[in-house]
């Protein structure tokens, strides 16, 4: 499977903000650990839906979580 030409920065905000495990993140915006850690390895791409509650957990805007690599 190719890698997906969305990165993200998931990890360090994580990290930024409190050591924030991935279940915290996955509890906070109702998805699973799983789809988590494929996200923040650049195997899965989140639901637009997804994308935006992570950036507002974050409070940062989304360009500031996702970028698109072609």
């Amino acid at each position: 499977m190719a890698k997906l030409p969305i990165t993200n920065n998931i990890r360090r905000l994580r990290f930024d903000h409190g050591e924030m495990t991935q279940s915290d993140l996955a509890e906070r915006i109702g998805v699973t650990r799983q789809t988590i850690a494929a996200i923040e390895a650049g195997k899965y791409g989140p639901s637009l839906e997804a994308a935006f509650r992570i950036a507002q957990v974050f409070g940062v805007g989304i360009e500031e979580v996702f970028s698109w690599e072609e």
